[in-house]
This record gives structure tokens, sequence and C-alpha cells, in this order.
């Protein structure tokens, strides 16, 4: 029991606080220590994010395709097309005289006798069979425990014998659907304004075996043309898009080809007006990609040199709860700031990465192409070594040497070999990853555990020794109240003796 200056007309509780918050210094330090690590991982952290968005976007960037594109420009809108790194420049002449379709079968009368309520999608088809003897569903006069629905067509090269099953409580929507979902390249579906269900292919293309061959093919007195309502014959069959190419005619199952690294699209015929491809070299495209690049490089270029130069203010240390309670909103977050700054100053890592990706892009580069070095095609690093390092780019010189010699070009950046010929793109990668993997060593990943990564094993040292601190407080705070309660108690016992004596004395007179 703790005796609060009941005697003594102390105030041991303010007495006891004041006591405890001289004993926790120590401990206010290994926490604040604890709270910068945690800033720094998450720093950390922070650029590793940043490397790894640089890393995805050079990724793109190594492909032939960035760097080597093409443009295709139509003459005539029937036709478009898009070109990759291996299209040949020059101009193609492209004739369509045929669209690509796709098989389609619509039900010739509508599914409802004439004078009758259509039918209902959702309601079963049993019901409606059975509630006016067919009329509900033209040619279907009777529906069994278990009915089937087969047909035959060809999907991805193969011949396949789609076989449904209908139940009782199946309806219409639920049978289109069941044909729609399998793995046959049909779809199927009602539609309720003309009272028809339509089948059709999913994939353009003739893929009958003959001319009079249906592509969904039936048994005309199956339940399938009963509760439909068609017939297999009156299928107006797919039809391949029929072209030439450069004067040689050619099909297509789709309205879409590729030849010699071209896309063609078919959007029409062309009459008798033919379509004229013209492909180029994109060096404007190219340009802009590179540039795009360049930019995000030295922003974070930028954030490194920043961060391994800040400020460290020593006299701000993470603050206490307590302290925060005694300032605003606004005060606790400039101190913060303070307080955060130069976390990672001259940081080995960060600096070591940022050097090896400057030495990636400044190195040789000993391929067979007329390009060694950056500078040949215009990039070069900043002449003020305040900038870290950062690339700066001769728009019109690298936009030259795209156009004159964009193999070169892209042998510079992207050879892929292990010695003094590896592009540059490779080499930086390379930096990228080494540095990523020592921020991985030093910081973790965010599903790390703290006993995988160097800061994380500090951190967990330093929740040991709170934990013993905090012990050692409490025991500390226990022997001040001991000590208070025991003299609050001697004084009340002298008080008490002294009120006995001073009753004594006072009874003599």
């Amino acid at each position: 029991m703790r005796i609060s200056g009941f005697a003594s007309g102390m105030d041991i509780d303010q007495m006891v606080k004041d006591l405890m918050r001289a004993e926790r210094i120590p401990l206010n330090k290994i926490e604040a220590n604890k709270t910068k690590l945690e800033w720094q991982r998450d720093a950390y952290r922070d650029f590793n994010v940043k490397l790894r968005d640089l890393d995805d976007a050079l990724l793109n960037m190594r492909l032939q395709s960035n760097l080597m594109t093409k443009k295709a420009v139509t003459s005539n809108n029937a036709v478009t097309a898009t070109a990759n790194s291996r299209a040949s420049n020059g101009s193609y002449r492209i004739e369509v005289s045929q669209l690509a379709t796709s098989a389609i079968n619509v039900s010739q009368d509508t599914l409802t006798a004439s004078g009758k309520t259509k039918i209902d999608p959702l309601q079963t088809i049993k019901s409606q069979v059975e509630a006016d003897n067919g009329s509900r569903f033209r040619g279907l006069t009777s529906f069994g425990t278990e009915e089937k629905i087969e047909f035959t067509t060809v999907h991805n090269g193969k011949l396949i014998n789609e076989t449904i099953i209908i139940t009782e409580d199946d309806t219409l929507d639920s049978v289109l659907t069941k044909i729609t979902n399998k793995d046959n390249g049909v779809r199927a579906f009602y539609d309720t304004t003309q009272d028809k269900i339509i089948l059709e292919k999913e994939k353009a293309g003739n893929y009958r075996g003959a001319e009079t061959d249906a592509e969904i093919w039936f048994e005309d007195d199956s339940f399938m043309a009963n509760l439909f309502g068609m017939s297999a014959g009156n299928e107006t069959g797919g039809k391949d898009a029929v072209f030439k190419y450069n004067g040689v005619e050619l099909t297509s199952k789709t309205n879409q080809t590729t030849l010699n690294g071209i896309t063609f699209t078919f959007n029409n015929v062309t009459n008798d007006t033919p379509a004229y491809v013209n492909i180029t070299d994109d060096t404007d495209g190219a340009v802009d990609k590179i540039v795009k690049f360049v930019e995000q490089y030295n922003a974070l270029v930028d954030e490194i040199t920043s961060k391994t130069r800040e400020t460290v203010y020593r006299d701000y240390n993470p603050l206490t709860s307590e302290e925060m309670n005694e300032l605003s909103e606004r005060e606790v977050e400039m101190w913060e700031e303070k307080a955060r700054s130069g976390l990672l100053k001259n940081d080995r890592i960060l600096m070591d990465g940022l050097s090896a990706m400057r030495q990636a892009w400044t190195g040789s580069v000993e391929a067979d192409g007329n390009f060694k070095h950056l500078s040949a095609i215009g990039i070069t690093t900043s002449r003020d070594y305040m900038d870290g390092g950062k690339l700066v780019i001769d728009e019109d010189k690298l936009r030259a040497a795209l156009r004159d010699d964009p193999a070169s070009v892209n042998k510079l950046f992207t050879n892929s070999s292990t010695g003094s010929d590896r592009g540059i793109f490779n080499k930086l990668n390379d930096a990228i990853d080494q540095t990523v993997d020592r921020i991985n060593d030093r910081a973790g990943r965010s599903t790390s555990q703290n006993h995988q990564f160097a800061i994380g094993r500090q951190i967990s040292n330093m929740n040991t020794r709170i934990d013993n601190f905090n012990r050692r407080l409490t025991q500390v705070e226990n022997r001040y109240w001991s000590q208070f309660t025991a003299m609050e108690k001697a004084m009340q016992k002298m008080n008490e003796q002294s009120n006995f004596l001073y009753s004594q004395m006072m009874g003599q007179y």
C-alpha cells in the first residue's frame, strides 16, 4: 500500500515521478536510437522501391523494339498496320477483297407461336413447354426428365462432339449459358426483341470440311433443333479473309495477319483503291523513350545525392510521447523533420551504388558497332559535380545516331555479353541489382523478419535492452515508494508520540 504525503505534507507522487523521469533518461536514449534505426530502415526501403522501379523501366529499355522502333503509315483506312523492330523499311501494297467472318445460325422463325406471350428466358423450359403444348417453344411439344443438346464443331483444330444435359430446372438462359461457357468456341444467346436464338462461332474463318458443311452441325430432328427452332442447313458459314500482299493472293482466318514483322489489320475491303503501308524508322519514338528513362534515372540520382548530403541535426532526437504532448502538431512535424535529416548521410551503400551506375553509363562498350561510348551518341554527364553525375542529352545528336545507325546504338545499350562488350543497360542492371541486394542485407524487405537483416537484429537487441530496463525501472519505482512509505509511517508515529506528550504536559496545568 502506497501512502502519499499524509504525514509529511509533501507531494510524494510528484516527487516519485520526477525521480523516475531522471531514471528514464538512459532508456529514452535507447528508444530514440531504436526509432532512428526504424526510420533509417524505412528510408533504405524507400530507395529499394525506387531502384526497382528504375530496374523495371530498364527491362523495357533493354528490349530491341524500344530502340529500333518502326513507324507504319497507311494510305487507306481499310487497312491499318503496326511494325516491330524486325520489319524492313519500304512500301507494301495491300488489297483486301474479302473480310474474315464467323459462322452464324439464326432461328428462321420466332420461338413463340403467333399470339402467345413471348418466352420467359428465366422460367424453366419444362414448365413453359407443358403449359400450352409447345406453343411457347415452336417445334418442342414435350420435355423428358432429362434431355440432351448435341452438336459438332471444330475448335482450336480439334473436332468436338459436344453434349449438354438439360434438366427440369434449366431455363433458356441457363442452357445458353452452358453452351457459351463450354470450351467449344460457340457462343449462344437469345434476342428478346426478335424472339430468336443466335448461335455463332467465337472465331472468324472458314473451318468447314466442304462448302456445304455446317460449322455448328446438329440433326434437324434433335432436341436442340426442336428447342431452338433452327436447322443446321440455315447456317451462314464463316469466311477467311482474302487479300493480296504485294500482288500475291493470301488468306487469313482472322482480319489480322503478320508478315515480315508487320501486323496488318483489315477494317474493310479496299475495292479498287489498294492500301500502301510505308514502314520507316521511328527515330522520334526511340528518342522519347530514352529521354524519359534518363529523366527517371536523373530523378533517382538527385534523391540519392540529396539524402547522402543531408545535414545531421544532432540536437534533434526523436520525441518521447510526453514531449509530443507538450508541443503542437506543427511543432512536432518541424522537430521530426530535423530529427530525420541526415539518416543516410555519406551512406556507403547508396554512394557505392551511385558510383557503380555512373561507371555503367560512362564506361566503354567494345561491341562491333560504330559507337563505343555514350558521348558518341550525344549523352554525357553533367559538368557540375554537385549534380552527382546526372546525364545530359543532346537530342539532335542522339536523333542523328538513331537515324543513321540504329543497330549500333542498340548494341551500345543492350549487348548482352558478359565481357568488355556488355551493353550499358545490362551494366546498369548489374549495378542496380548489387545495390538492391546490399540494401536488403542491411534493411530487409517489408516481409522480412528482424533476424534476417542487420538493422532488424539491432532493433531486436534494443527491444531486449528496453524490456530489461523497464523491469529495472519498475523495481526502482517500487523501492522509492517503499522508502517514502516508510518515511510517512515513521513521521506518522512521531506525530502521534508528540501529540501524546503534548496532551500529558497540558494536563498538569
